[in-house]
């Protein structure tokens, strides 16, 4: 795969690189696994997740650790680069039969040292609700599978909310749930709330109030991930017919849409102070899209498979100010940045912000991604100002990512246009331009409309708009999928009332929608490092570490540069 006309060193599963912070290194003591460090046979399997949550205690030991290989379900405490990982003593272990667990989270709001609440999605649609502390099982929704009978791909709690959950299936539907609700015994019956380009919203039509509380039908095939802003207030999803679609999640509108350059889109992040959405999939390619502006600013090539994840690093993204002075991650300033989801409201993010101010000094910022694939490879990205404002020539890049000419298809590129004259892309707005929401989180006021939703059952949605936000473009299944996952997804329960406008690939080729190859600057990774042997599914940027995991089971952790400390195992 990612040895093509390679020798020993193509071959070669490295354990440490270098890049302009220093050297990062795999902690082979820092590997977590099954007990028995056997590689896990993953044919036919779901891909291996991570989740990390910290509970808060005083030993100053509080992260945890939950990863699902096979039929099973590990938690661990997690000691990052301190101390070896004691693999003989799982706080908890599950094994399930019958279907196997395809994702979780915890919710950071609720944990403590005594309990926490850990969401599972499994193959077969279910979502189990359980404390690996108390070791209980507290809930189980969509248990006789009368909502969604698919594969569960993503779910995450509302941020900002105790109750609230979304949960997305491989039949292209997502819904939204309360802990405190049940799902009632029959099939849910659902009413219209909003319908829009390849997209409606129903509510659930019952007496007494009852999951789900939304029914969210997205695009055509698998809804494979979604990721919420960190403001709490948007939602990107991606989906196997190649689209991103950005909502405002309170509201239910469509806020902007992308297309892969062929394929299907499998994962999606935001960067820390919710500027930009970088999305990975079946082309190969990593895609950055401006939220601002709603197009695409750059693609980066460097895998040689499918993208599986990807994920930005808020604490290498630096910020130079004229004196200069730059911000990392070894500051305290950005100790605190989206450290797993708590705190975003911080000098880190203000000082990201402070770049699109009028009345500040010269600022420079760049913001650092990652993303891993099926080709065992882990890429590094720096995003720069030479990309994100590109009314200076590309020439004149002076940061640490290279612009390549683009040599790849479409033929007869020129490589260092950023529009071309028949392109309809909008120039960029003045660097005075910012988001029109704010980075830093208000998670009371979420969590108070979408209770209130709960409490009020249909009657806070009622009084929304039906306004379809008309696009210029008509979503579709696309015809050049390498995937054959959006054909086995043609659910029963999908609704007919979804635009399902077929266009040809060719048409959204060449518009804002999907720049062609020349019309965008080609980023190229700073660094490409074979380090698996299976497919990667895992990328964790933590504060002193960065993990990953292969689908044969083993997590690993690396040191960033300076923060391997030495210990006694």
């Amino acid at each position: 795969m990612a040895t093509e006309g390679g020798g020993k060193e193509m071959n070669e599963i490295k354990t440490q690189f270098t890049t302009r912070e220093g050297l990062y290194k795999q902690l082979q003591h820092s590997e977590y696994s099954r007990p028995n460090r056997v590689p896990f046979n993953s044919q036919g399997s779901n891909p291996v997740r991570v989740s990390f949550v910290n509970l808060n205690d005083q030993s100053g030991n509080g992260d945890r650790l939950c990863f699902n290989v096979g039929r099973e379900l590990y938690f661990y405490i997690y000691k990052g680069v301190r101390k070896a990982a004691d693999l003989s003593k799982p706080i908890d272990k599950r094994i399930y039969k019958g279907t196997q667990p395809t994702c979780h989270d915890f919710n950071h709001l609720t944990a403590t040292a005594e309990s926490v609440s850990l969401l599972v999605g499994f193959s077969a649609g279910q979502v189990q609700l359980i404390d690996p502390i108390k070791k209980e099982t507290s809930k189980l929704f969509n248990e006789e599978r009368l909502i969604d009978k698919a594969r569960v791909t993503c779910v995450k709690w509302v941020p900002g909310s105790e109750s609230l959950f979304l949960v997305a299936h491989s039949s292209g539907n997502m819904y939204l749930y309360n802990v405190e609700h049940t799902c009632g015994t029959t099939a849910p019956h659902y009413q219209l709330l909003k319908q829009g380009e390849s997209f409606a919203v129903h509510t659930c039509k019952s007496k007494s109030t009852r999951n789900p509380l939304l029914k969210w039908t997205v695009g055509e095939g698998a809804l494979n991930e979604f990721a919420f802003s960190p403001d709490g207030k948007f939602l990107a999803c991606v989906s196997q017919d190649g689209f991103l679609r950005v909502f405002n999640f309170d509201s239910v509108e469509l806020h902007g849409t992308m297309k892969s350059y062929f394929g299907g889109l499998l994962c999606v992040c935001w960067s820390p102070d919710g500027k930009y959405i970088v999305t990975g999939g079946e082309d190969d390619l990593v895609t950055v899209w401006s939220f601002v502006d709603c197009r695409v600013i750059a693609r980066g090539h460097g895998h040689k498979s499918w993208v599986s994840v990807v994920a930005f690093d808020p604490y290498t993204t630096s910020v130079e100010e004229s004196d200069p002075m730059e911000f990392s991650g070894s500051d305290e300033d950005f100790q605190d940045l989206l450290h797993f989801g708590r705190d975003r409201a911080n000098s880190a993010q203000s000082r990201l912000s402070k770049r699109n101010s009028t009345d500040s000094r010269p600022v420079s910022v760049t913001y650092r991604f990652g993303s891993v694939g099926q080709d065992t490879q882990l890429c590094l990205w720096d995003l720069t100002e030479d990309i994100l404002f590109p009314h200076q020539p590309l020439s004149r890049a002076r940061t640490h990512t290279n612009v390549m000419n683009a040599t790849s298809p479409p033929a007869g590129s020129n490589g260092n246009s950023v529009t071309t004259p028949g392109n309809s892309v909008p120039p960029p707005l003045p660097r005075s331009n910012s988001l029109p929401h704010s980075a830093v989180s208000n998670a009371g006021s979420k969590s108070s409309v979408m209770d209130g939703a709960v409490a009020s059952g249909v009657s806070k949605f009622a009084t929304l708009s039906l306004h379809d936000r008309k696009e210029r473009h008509h979503e579709k299944d696309h015809k050049r999928n390498h995937s054959m996952g959006h054909i086995s997804s043609k659910s029963s329960d999908k609704l007919n009332l979804v635009t399902k406008t077929k266009t040809d690939p060719a048409k959204t080729l060449g518009t804002p929608l999907c720049p062609r190859m020349e019309d965008v600057p080609l980023l190229e990774p700073l660094i490409c490092k074979k380090i698996a042997h299976e497919r990667l599914t895992v990328l964790i940027f933590l504060e002193d570490c960065i993990v990953t995991a292969c689908q044969e089971g083993f997590i690993c952790t690396w040191g960033r540069p300076g923060k391997v400390v030495s210990f006694n195992p």
